[in-house]
């Protein structure tokens, strides 16, 4: 997800998405564990995202 999408969404909307993202992330550690993941660049990227969202939630809170 872009942080320009990112940063329009709610803390709700954002909280739902990271949920979502942190899912889909442990999906993707255990294809790769089993030898089934065929994207491993797609890992990177999310662990991006989930750090980007984590931030933006960060930077409202103060």
């Amino acid at each position: 997800m872009e942080l320009k999408k990112m940063r329009e969404l709610t803390e709700a909307e954002l909280n739902t998405e990271l949920d979502k993202m942190k899912k889909e992330l442990f999906n993707l550690r255990f294809q790769h564990v089993t030898g089934q993941l065929e994207n491993p660049v797609k890992m990177r990227e999310l662990k991006k995202d989930i750090a980007r969202a984590k931030t933006i939630l960060k930077e409202r809170e103060a």
